[in-house]
């Protein structure tokens, strides 16, 4: 499971799981662009990529997101992230980018324990020297 895996760091992570022969999920926003690069990872892999819609940014599409998930998993790699957004909240009312980057990834990873644990899984998280800019 790769989040934010349409684009950037995430879409090479998911490409070389998928080029190792792993079962991957992109669990993306926009499910169009997940699509896309599910598309070009099997066609530069030759390994199917499912594509999920996951909204880090609202809590209740994180749990729906946990509760879809069945069976065990191996690997959860915590890649989404928004970074230099304007001074926006969600609905919830929390900073976005504190509310994707931190709160989304904690929800997902705790919806996400029996599949997780099950799985004897590794969970990886993804910074940015972005900030630094």
């Amino acid at each position: 499971m790769v989040t934010g895996g349409a684009s950037g760091i995430g879409l090479e992570t998911a490409r070389a799981l998928a080029g190792a022969g792993a079962r991957v999920t992109l669990a993306v926003r926009d499910v169009s662009a997940g699509q896309e690069a599910a598309r070009d990872i099997t066609a530069t892999t030759g390994t199917a990529v499912e594509v999920a819609s996951l909204d880090l940014a609202d809590l209740d599409s994180v749990a729906a997101f946990g509760r879809s998930v069945v069976g065990p998993l191996h690997m959860l790699v915590n890649n989404a992230g928004v970074m230099l957004t304007p001074q926006t909240r969600t609905a919830a009312g929390w900073e976005l980018q504190f509310a994707v980057n931190h709160l989304g990834h904690l929800a997902l990873a705790l919806g996400l324990h029996p599949s997780l644990a099950a799985g004897r899984a590794r969970i990886v998280s993804v910074s940015s020297s972005g900030h630094g800019s």
